[in-house]
Protein backbone atom coordinates (compact mmCIF):
# COMPACT_ATOMS: atom_id res chain seq x y z
CA UNK A 1 0.00 0.00 0.00
CA UNK A 2 1.60 3.16 -1.05
CA UNK A 3 0.43 6.08 1.47
CA UNK A 4 1.13 9.99 0.89
CA UNK A 5 2.39 11.79 3.79
CA UNK A 6 1.50 15.45 4.09
CA UNK A 7 1.89 18.33 6.35
CA UNK A 8 -1.12 19.07 7.93
CA UNK A 9 -1.94 22.37 6.09
CA UNK A 10 -0.82 20.38 2.34
CA UNK A 11 -2.91 18.05 2.90
CA UNK A 12 -6.41 19.71 3.34
CA UNK A 13 -5.68 22.12 0.48
CA UNK A 14 -5.51 18.94 -1.79
CA UNK A 15 -8.26 16.98 0.22
CA UNK A 16 -10.79 19.64 -0.26
CA UNK A 17 -8.93 21.70 -3.23
CA UNK A 18 -11.90 23.94 -4.21
CA UNK A 19 -11.66 25.34 -0.48
CA UNK A 20 -7.72 25.83 1.03
CA UNK A 21 -4.92 27.54 -0.51
CA UNK A 22 -1.64 25.61 -0.93
CA UNK A 23 -0.09 25.83 2.45
CA UNK A 24 3.94 24.74 3.72
CA UNK A 25 4.20 22.38 6.25
CA UNK A 26 6.24 24.52 8.83
CA UNK A 27 8.47 25.52 6.59
CA UNK A 28 9.49 28.70 4.13
CA UNK A 29 8.54 26.80 1.48
CA UNK A 30 10.99 25.11 -0.83
CA UNK A 31 9.92 26.05 -4.10
CA UNK A 32 7.38 28.85 -4.12
CA UNK A 33 5.29 30.37 -1.95
CA UNK A 34 1.61 29.49 -1.74
CA UNK A 35 -1.12 32.48 -2.42
CA UNK A 36 -4.65 32.40 -2.86
CA UNK A 37 -5.91 33.65 -6.32
CA UNK A 38 -9.19 35.57 -6.44
CA UNK A 39 -12.40 33.30 -6.35
CA UNK A 40 -13.42 32.49 -9.66
CA UNK A 41 -17.06 31.46 -10.93
CA UNK A 42 -16.62 27.85 -10.37
CA UNK A 43 -15.69 28.62 -6.81
CA UNK A 44 -11.99 29.34 -5.36
CA UNK A 45 -8.86 28.85 -6.56
CA UNK A 46 -5.20 27.66 -6.01
CA UNK A 47 -1.94 28.91 -7.15
CA UNK A 48 1.42 28.01 -5.85
CA UNK A 49 3.67 24.50 -5.67
CA UNK A 50 3.58 21.87 -3.41
CA UNK A 51 6.88 19.60 -3.87
CA UNK A 52 6.57 16.32 -3.33
CA UNK A 53 9.70 13.22 -2.98
CA UNK A 54 8.93 9.33 -2.32
CA UNK A 55 8.10 6.08 -3.64
CA UNK A 56 9.25 5.02 -7.56
CA UNK A 57 6.91 2.69 -7.65
CA UNK A 58 3.73 4.70 -7.60
CA UNK A 59 5.82 7.88 -10.11
CA UNK A 60 3.71 6.39 -12.88
CA UNK A 61 0.63 7.69 -10.72
CA UNK A 62 2.24 10.54 -9.77
CA UNK A 63 2.33 11.83 -13.06
CA UNK A 64 -1.04 11.24 -13.72
CA UNK A 65 -2.58 13.01 -10.82
CA UNK A 66 -0.10 15.70 -11.34
CA UNK A 67 -1.41 16.05 -15.13
CA UNK A 68 -5.16 16.07 -13.92
CA UNK A 69 -4.47 18.58 -10.80
CA UNK A 70 -2.94 21.33 -13.11
CA UNK A 71 -5.40 20.77 -15.61
CA UNK A 72 -8.47 21.63 -13.39
CA UNK A 73 -6.27 24.17 -11.17
CA UNK A 74 -4.17 26.63 -14.01
CA UNK A 75 -2.27 28.39 -11.26
CA UNK A 76 -1.28 25.41 -9.20
CA UNK A 77 1.92 23.21 -9.79
CA UNK A 78 2.46 19.68 -8.39
CA UNK A 79 6.35 18.82 -8.44
CA UNK A 80 7.41 15.20 -8.04
CA UNK A 81 10.91 13.51 -7.29
CA UNK A 82 10.74 9.70 -7.43
CA UNK A 83 13.83 8.96 -5.39
CA UNK A 84 12.52 6.60 -2.72
CA UNK A 85 10.38 5.93 -0.33
CA UNK A 86 13.36 6.32 2.03
CA UNK A 87 14.31 9.66 0.62
CA UNK A 88 10.78 11.06 1.03
CA UNK A 89 10.10 10.15 4.56
CA UNK A 90 13.50 12.03 4.92
CA UNK A 91 12.18 14.88 3.10
CA UNK A 92 9.39 15.65 5.04
CA UNK A 93 10.55 15.18 8.51
CA UNK A 94 13.15 17.88 7.40
CA UNK A 95 11.00 19.98 6.00
CA UNK A 96 12.39 20.11 2.30
CA UNK A 97 9.35 18.61 0.54
CA UNK A 98 5.54 19.24 1.97
CA UNK A 99 4.45 15.61 1.15
CA UNK A 100 6.19 12.14 0.59
CA UNK A 101 5.45 8.86 -1.28
CA UNK A 102 6.04 5.75 0.91
CA UNK A 103 5.13 2.31 0.59
CA UNK A 104 4.60 1.94 4.59
CA UNK A 105 3.42 4.66 7.05
CA UNK A 106 5.22 7.04 9.41
CA UNK A 107 6.83 5.05 12.40
CA UNK A 108 5.63 6.28 15.89
CA UNK A 109 8.96 7.59 16.26
CA UNK A 110 8.51 9.53 12.68
CA UNK A 111 5.38 10.89 13.40
CA UNK A 112 6.82 12.90 16.98
CA UNK A 113 10.02 14.48 14.66
CA UNK A 114 7.60 15.45 12.15
CA UNK A 115 5.63 17.50 14.85
CA UNK A 116 8.64 20.03 14.37
CA UNK A 117 7.91 20.73 11.25
CA UNK A 118 4.51 20.42 10.81
CA UNK A 119 2.85 21.60 14.17
CA UNK A 120 1.44 19.75 17.37
CA UNK A 121 -0.53 17.02 14.87
CA UNK A 122 2.23 15.69 12.80
CA UNK A 123 1.83 14.65 9.53
CA UNK A 124 -0.71 12.84 8.42
CA UNK A 125 -0.58 9.36 6.30
CA UNK A 126 -3.82 9.12 3.24
CA UNK A 127 -3.23 6.06 1.52
CA UNK A 128 -3.65 6.27 -2.33
CA UNK A 129 -2.11 3.30 -4.08
CA UNK A 130 -2.43 -0.09 -3.73
CA UNK A 131 1.05 -1.59 -5.21
CA UNK A 132 1.13 -5.36 -5.55
CA UNK A 133 4.62 -6.85 -5.54
CA UNK A 134 5.71 -8.92 -8.14
CA UNK A 135 8.80 -11.07 -8.41
CA UNK A 136 9.72 -10.47 -12.00
CA UNK A 137 12.52 -12.60 -14.00
CA UNK A 138 13.71 -12.76 -17.22
CA UNK A 139 13.84 -16.30 -17.86
CA UNK A 140 13.80 -16.56 -22.34
CA UNK A 141 10.77 -18.75 -23.74
CA UNK A 142 8.94 -18.60 -19.78
CA UNK A 143 6.76 -16.09 -19.08
CA UNK A 144 4.97 -17.85 -16.03
CA UNK A 145 6.51 -19.81 -13.40
CA UNK A 146 5.11 -21.40 -9.74
CA UNK A 147 7.31 -20.41 -6.52
CA UNK A 148 6.87 -20.89 -2.87
CA UNK A 149 8.16 -18.62 -0.21
CA UNK A 150 10.92 -20.52 0.86
CA UNK A 151 12.43 -21.08 -2.88
CA UNK A 152 11.52 -16.88 -3.18
CA UNK A 153 14.38 -16.18 -0.49
CA UNK A 154 16.79 -18.93 -1.06
CA UNK A 155 17.11 -17.14 -4.93
CA UNK A 156 17.75 -13.57 -3.70
CA UNK A 157 20.04 -14.79 -1.02
CA UNK A 158 22.08 -16.43 -3.79
CA UNK A 159 21.47 -20.22 -2.86
CA UNK A 160 19.50 -21.24 -5.89
CA UNK A 161 22.39 -20.82 -8.80
CA UNK A 162 20.65 -21.90 -11.93
CA UNK A 163 17.04 -21.81 -12.93
CA UNK A 164 16.71 -25.91 -13.39
CA UNK A 165 16.80 -26.00 -9.66
CA UNK A 166 15.65 -29.53 -8.75
CA UNK A 167 13.59 -26.73 -6.07
CA UNK A 168 12.38 -25.03 -9.06
CA UNK A 169 11.91 -28.03 -11.50
CA UNK A 170 9.35 -29.77 -8.76
CA UNK A 171 6.89 -26.84 -8.46
CA UNK A 172 6.89 -26.53 -12.22
CA UNK A 173 6.77 -29.86 -13.78
CA UNK A 174 6.67 -30.02 -17.49
CA UNK A 175 8.41 -26.74 -17.96
CA UNK A 176 11.61 -27.00 -19.81
CA UNK A 177 13.75 -24.98 -17.10
CA UNK A 178 17.41 -23.70 -19.32
CA UNK A 179 20.39 -24.39 -16.88
CA UNK A 180 20.96 -20.63 -16.84
CA UNK A 181 22.85 -18.20 -13.97
CA UNK A 182 20.23 -16.72 -11.46
CA UNK A 183 21.18 -13.29 -10.80
CA UNK A 184 19.43 -11.41 -8.22
CA UNK A 185 18.51 -8.06 -8.32
CA UNK A 186 17.93 -5.60 -5.50
CA UNK A 187 17.11 -1.96 -4.92
CA UNK A 188 20.11 0.30 -3.93
CA UNK A 189 18.27 2.85 -2.17
CA UNK A 190 16.31 2.89 0.78
CA UNK A 191 13.20 1.50 -0.76
CA UNK A 192 9.58 0.75 1.09
CA UNK A 193 9.76 -1.86 -2.18
CA UNK A 194 12.37 -3.66 0.03
CA UNK A 195 10.90 -3.24 3.28
CA UNK A 196 7.57 -4.44 2.21
CA UNK A 197 9.43 -7.63 0.31
CA UNK A 198 11.68 -8.22 3.29
CA UNK A 199 8.65 -7.84 6.14
CA UNK A 200 6.93 -11.11 3.83
CA UNK A 201 10.29 -13.22 3.53
CA UNK A 202 11.08 -12.86 7.17
CA UNK A 203 7.49 -14.04 8.21
CA UNK A 204 6.71 -16.80 5.59
CA UNK A 205 10.16 -17.82 5.47
CA UNK A 206 11.91 -17.08 8.42
CA UNK A 207 14.23 -20.40 8.63
CA UNK A 208 15.46 -19.30 5.11
CA UNK A 209 15.49 -15.01 5.48
CA UNK A 210 16.90 -14.61 8.59
CA UNK A 211 17.48 -10.79 8.06
CA UNK A 212 15.05 -8.77 9.38
CA UNK A 213 12.74 -6.16 7.24
CA UNK A 214 14.62 -3.11 6.30
CA UNK A 215 14.29 -0.74 3.66
CA UNK A 216 18.20 -1.37 2.78
CA UNK A 217 18.87 -4.62 0.84
CA UNK A 218 21.55 -6.78 3.10
CA UNK A 219 25.03 -5.75 2.50
CA UNK A 220 26.08 -8.94 2.96
CA UNK A 221 24.03 -10.76 0.28
CA UNK A 222 25.59 -10.92 -3.43
CA UNK A 223 24.06 -10.04 -6.63
CA UNK A 224 22.99 -6.97 -8.57
CA UNK A 225 21.60 -3.83 -7.59
CA UNK A 226 19.68 -0.70 -9.19
CA UNK A 227 18.40 2.82 -8.33
CA UNK A 228 14.44 2.74 -8.07
CA UNK A 229 11.79 0.83 -9.78
CA UNK A 230 12.46 1.52 -13.40
CA UNK A 231 16.31 0.84 -12.80
CA UNK A 232 15.72 -2.70 -11.24
CA UNK A 233 13.37 -3.45 -14.18
CA UNK A 234 15.87 -2.54 -16.86
CA UNK A 235 18.42 -4.64 -15.40
CA UNK A 236 16.27 -7.50 -15.46
CA UNK A 237 15.07 -6.62 -18.98
CA UNK A 238 18.71 -6.34 -19.91
CA UNK A 239 20.09 -9.65 -18.64
CA UNK A 240 19.20 -13.14 -18.91
CA UNK A 241 18.69 -14.98 -15.92
CA UNK A 242 17.96 -12.20 -13.60
CA UNK A 243 15.19 -11.61 -11.20
CA UNK A 244 13.98 -9.12 -8.87
CA UNK A 245 10.98 -8.03 -7.08
CA UNK A 246 9.07 -4.23 -8.70
CA UNK A 247 5.72 -3.18 -8.44
CA UNK A 248 3.26 -4.91 -10.59
CA UNK A 249 2.70 -2.11 -13.24
CA UNK A 250 6.27 -1.23 -13.98
CA UNK A 251 6.45 -5.27 -15.21
CA UNK A 252 5.85 -5.48 -19.03
CA UNK A 253 7.65 -6.51 -21.85
CA UNK A 254 9.44 -10.01 -21.76
CA UNK A 255 9.52 -10.44 -18.34
CA UNK A 256 7.72 -13.21 -16.60
CA UNK A 257 6.00 -12.75 -13.08
CA UNK A 258 5.91 -16.07 -10.53
CA UNK A 259 2.65 -17.27 -8.88
CA UNK A 260 3.41 -17.67 -5.14
CA UNK A 261 2.24 -20.44 -3.39
CA UNK A 262 -0.12 -19.18 -0.21
CA UNK A 263 -1.57 -22.25 1.44
CA UNK A 264 -1.81 -25.52 -0.33
CA UNK A 265 -2.47 -23.12 -4.00
CA UNK A 266 -0.64 -20.69 -6.21
CA UNK A 267 -2.06 -16.91 -6.56
CA UNK A 268 -1.27 -15.08 -9.69
CA UNK A 269 -0.38 -11.52 -9.05
CA UNK A 270 -3.69 -9.20 -9.69
CA UNK A 271 -5.48 -6.30 -8.47
CA UNK A 272 -7.95 -8.18 -6.67
CA UNK A 273 -5.62 -10.49 -4.67
CA UNK A 274 -3.91 -7.14 -3.79
CA UNK A 275 -6.98 -5.56 -2.59
CA UNK A 276 -7.59 -8.72 -0.45
CA UNK A 277 -5.18 -7.67 2.12
CA UNK A 278 -5.71 -4.02 1.42
CA UNK A 279 -9.61 -5.42 3.27
CA UNK A 280 -8.24 -7.30 6.07
CA UNK A 281 -5.88 -4.31 7.15
CA UNK A 282 -7.24 -2.38 10.39
CA UNK A 283 -6.59 1.34 11.21
CA UNK A 284 -3.54 2.12 13.00
CA UNK A 285 -3.70 2.70 17.10
CA UNK A 286 -3.07 6.10 18.38
CA UNK A 287 -3.60 8.00 15.56
CA UNK A 288 -5.41 11.05 15.43
CA UNK A 289 -8.51 11.23 13.33
CA UNK A 290 -7.31 12.37 10.23
CA UNK A 291 -4.47 10.10 9.84
CA UNK A 292 -5.38 7.31 7.58
CA UNK A 293 -2.50 4.90 8.67
CA UNK A 294 -3.71 1.45 7.28
CA UNK A 295 -1.52 -1.38 8.98
CA UNK A 296 -1.86 -4.89 6.33
CA UNK A 297 -2.65 -7.87 7.51
CA UNK A 298 1.03 -9.92 8.18
CA UNK A 299 0.45 -13.08 6.25
CA UNK A 300 0.60 -16.58 8.05
CA UNK A 301 3.79 -17.75 9.83
CA UNK A 302 4.46 -21.65 9.26
CA UNK A 303 3.97 -23.22 12.35
CA UNK A 304 6.23 -26.23 13.32
CA UNK A 305 4.99 -28.73 15.45
CA UNK A 306 5.45 -28.39 19.17
CA UNK A 307 6.43 -30.52 21.58
CA UNK A 308 2.95 -30.96 22.96
CA UNK A 309 1.40 -31.89 19.71
CA UNK A 310 -0.33 -35.45 19.91
CA UNK A 311 1.34 -37.89 18.24
CA UNK A 312 -0.49 -40.00 15.74
CA UNK A 313 -1.53 -43.34 15.90
CA UNK A 314 -3.73 -45.96 14.41
CA UNK A 315 -7.06 -44.01 15.57
CA UNK A 316 -8.05 -40.43 13.97
CA UNK A 317 -8.31 -38.09 16.79
CA UNK A 318 -6.56 -37.50 20.07
CA UNK A 319 -7.14 -39.50 22.74
CA UNK A 320 -9.49 -37.99 25.34
CA UNK A 321 -8.14 -39.59 28.94
CA UNK A 322 -4.89 -40.24 30.24
CA UNK A 323 -3.82 -43.51 30.53
CA UNK A 324 -4.67 -45.40 33.68
CA UNK A 325 -1.87 -46.58 36.60
CA UNK A 326 -0.72 -49.72 35.73
CA UNK A 327 -1.81 -52.37 38.82
CA UNK A 328 -0.29 -56.07 39.04
CA UNK A 329 -2.33 -58.75 40.25
CA UNK A 330 -0.95 -62.48 40.34
CA UNK A 331 -2.39 -63.82 36.88
CA UNK A 332 -3.80 -67.69 36.37
CA UNK A 333 -1.11 -69.65 34.43
CA UNK A 334 -3.04 -69.27 30.97
CA UNK A 335 -2.83 -65.50 31.28
CA UNK A 336 -0.67 -63.67 28.83
CA UNK A 337 1.93 -61.29 29.97
CA UNK A 338 0.42 -57.64 30.23
CA UNK A 339 2.07 -55.37 27.98
CA UNK A 340 2.30 -51.56 26.98
CA UNK A 341 0.56 -51.76 24.22
CA UNK A 342 -2.18 -53.02 25.50
CA UNK A 343 -3.17 -50.57 27.86
CA UNK A 344 -5.28 -47.55 26.42
CA UNK A 345 -2.90 -44.49 24.70
CA UNK A 346 -2.35 -41.69 26.74
CA UNK A 347 -3.49 -37.92 26.01
CA UNK A 348 0.65 -36.64 25.76
CA UNK A 349 1.00 -34.06 28.25
CA UNK A 350 2.36 -30.28 27.93
CA UNK A 351 5.54 -30.08 26.36
CA UNK A 352 6.36 -33.47 26.67
CA UNK A 353 7.82 -35.62 23.07
CA UNK A 354 6.13 -38.99 22.00
CA UNK A 355 6.22 -41.52 23.83
CA UNK A 356 8.36 -44.46 22.49
CA UNK A 357 7.57 -47.05 21.26
CA UNK A 358 6.05 -49.93 23.33
CA UNK A 359 7.95 -52.70 24.76
CA UNK A 360 6.63 -55.72 26.59
CA UNK A 361 7.36 -56.66 30.34
CA UNK A 362 10.14 -59.10 31.42
CA UNK A 363 8.96 -62.07 33.20
CA UNK A 364 11.24 -64.01 35.66
CA UNK A 365 12.01 -67.63 33.84
CA UNK A 366 12.08 -69.02 37.55
CA UNK A 367 8.36 -67.87 38.53
CA UNK A 368 6.40 -67.47 35.07
CA UNK A 369 3.35 -67.03 37.33
CA UNK A 370 4.51 -63.48 39.19
CA UNK A 371 5.19 -60.43 37.18
CA UNK A 372 8.22 -58.06 39.30
CA UNK A 373 9.20 -54.81 39.09
CA UNK A 374 12.54 -53.99 37.45
CA UNK A 375 14.40 -53.31 40.74
CA UNK A 376 13.43 -56.54 41.79
CA UNK A 377 15.02 -58.18 38.61
CA UNK A 378 18.20 -56.32 39.53
CA UNK A 379 18.29 -57.40 42.95
CA UNK A 380 17.87 -60.79 42.32
CA UNK A 381 20.30 -60.77 39.75
CA UNK A 382 23.27 -59.21 42.41
CA UNK A 383 22.25 -61.63 44.26
CA UNK A 384 22.63 -64.68 41.82
CA UNK A 385 26.16 -63.08 41.10
CA UNK A 386 27.08 -63.27 44.39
Amino acid sequence: MKALRFGRNAAIAVIAVGALALTACGSDNATNTAQTAAPSASGPAVTGTLTGIGSSAQGAAMDVWKTNFAAANQGATVQYSPDGSGAGRKAILDGSAQFAGSDAYLKDDELASSKEKCGPDGAIDIPVYISPIAVAFNVPGITDLKLDAATVAKIFRGEVANWNDPAIAAMNPGVQLPDLKVTPVNRSDDSGTTTNFTDYLSAVAPTVWTDKAAGVWPASLKGENAKGTSGVVKTVTDTPGAVTYADDSAVSGKLGTAQIKVGDSFTKISAEAASKAVDQGKPVEGRNANDLAIKLAAPPRPRAPTRSSWCPTTSSAPPTTRRPPLTWSRPSSSTPPPTRASRPPPTPPSRRRCPRPSRTRQWLPSTPSRPRPRNTLRREAKWKRA
